[in-house]
């Protein structure tokens, strides 16, 4: 019997990007699902350095090779961090988001906040999250309003490049995630 897909559709956050696989956030997940006698798979398709454009570029193959339940999407980060304009972000999440409409049934949608860094200054900085909570009201999906509450910039939760979480970081984001994906699997 074929479980139905959690697809994670994310960057090197939900990679696990210096981290066994197993010790990402979306691992973790599947942890949960399993204990919570759920039956579903998480499928893990976070890319290091993807912007939301190529995040848009990936979304046709991945639901046509496996449809998902319910699509997670973790996309923004690395926008942020190359100043890319938020309404170049706001259109390729629409646009990740249409394609999963297509999908028949459509799954549930949840859209993970990222917070772009201060140094580009305050307006860009408010632009940039703005995003994620129109774009969760418009298109009907549950979202987590920022992955890396309660681990960005404590160092022993990051690993030395101060942006990646730790395998203990990562369990926080996963428990961070599930609060709002647990609803969603019935």
């Amino acid at each position: 019997m074929v479980h139905p897909a959690v697809l994670f559709l994310g960057t090197s956050l939900t990679a696990g990007l210096g981290l066994d696989p197993d010790e990402s956030y979306p691992a973790r997940i599947q942890e949960k699902i399993d204990a919570a006698g759920l039956r579903y798979r998480v499928i893990n398709a976070g890319v290091s350095g993807e912007t939301s454009a190529g995040a848009r570029r990936r979304i046709d193959w991945l639901l046509d090779a496996r449809p998902a339940s319910v699509l997670v999407v973790e996309t923004g980060a690395n926008d942020g961090l190359r100043g890319i304009d938020p309404a170049d972000a706001r259109a390729n999440i629409h646009a990740i988001f249409d394609r999963a409409r297509q999908q028949a049934p459509p799954p549930a949608l949840v859209l993970i906040g990222m917070a772009a860094p201060p140094n580009l200054g305050s307006r860009y900085t408010e632009q940039f999250r703005g995003i994620y909570a129109d774009l969760a009201r418009e298109n009907g999906a549950v979202l987590v309003p920022f992955l890396l509450e309660g681990v960005a910039g404590i160092p022993r939760l990051n690993q030395p490049d101060g942006v990646h979480p730790t395998a203990e970081g990562q369990r926080l984001l996963a428990d961070t995630v599930w609060t709002h994906l647990r609803p969603l699997l019935k």
